[in-house]
């Protein structure tokens, strides 16, 4: 069983702290997170240990939760290297390529091994069609939700449509060609809305809406 622990209990980490308390594959040891108020609540309420040291979590465990905001995602994630150990971070998975270019080849030169949190890979409902769709030429996608303030750190192709490129690029077995895409700042000053579509060289147009507000 690995020892795990978390950084950022915000309002996913709290979800991945229940999951990792009620999984039989790990002993959840603790967790971290700057709000040490916070930090205290989670642990008189639920019982979770609450590290206000990370260093002395991260001394403890042998796999790290990275659920921070996305702009810290590089800085938790090089300490986890330095430590010799294996993390899931949420996506996306840095701030800007280049920091995800160099935490794969830092993971790879260490043999850590890291996974990025697209959990959409794993919907029931998805699982059940991938036996069923072979070489599809027109695809529509569209996700709908409530603003939800959580994300604004980035846009709403980075918090949601990531999901769906991710399938999209699993599933359409050929190069992207063009891209045309649009969004709009309605709320958060990053976009809200968004609206893709992306020509494959094997002539597959598939088209990405997110035609509400996250």
């Amino acid at each position: 069983m690995l020892k795990a622990g978390l950084v950022g209990a915000g309002h996913l980490g709290k979800i991945h702290l229940k999951l990792l308390h009620q999984s039989d594959q790990y002993e959840l040891v603790g967790f971290h997170d700057k709000d040490a108020e916070n930090g205290r609540k989670l642990e008189a309420e639920f019982g979770y240990r609450y590290f206000e040291n990370l260093d002395e979590l991260l001394e403890r465990i042998d796999m790290l939760d990275i659920v921070t905001p996305t702009l810290y995602h590089y800085d938790y994630a090089l300490k986890a290297i330095d430590k010799g150990l294996h993390f899931f971070i949420e996506k996306p998975v840095t701030h800007t390529l280049e920091q995800a270019e160099e935490l794969l080849q830092k993971c790879s030169e260490k043999g850590i091994k890291a996974q990025v949190g697209h959990v959409e890979r794993y919907n029931p409902a998805f699982i059940a069609t991938k036996e069923y769709i072979h070489h599809p030429m027109f695809i529509e996608i569209h996700r709908l939700a409530e603003f939800n303030p959580r994300g604004t750190d980035v846009s709403v192709v980075l918090d949601l449509m990531i999901h769906d490129l991710d399938i999209l690029l699993s599933i359409v077995k050929s190069k992207v060609k063009n891209i045309h895409a649009s969004g709009v700042c309605v709320v958060s000053k990053t976009p809200d809305i968004a609206n893709a579509r992306i020509e494959f060289e094997n002539g597959a147009w598939p088209t990405l809406r997110l035609p509400g507000f996250r």
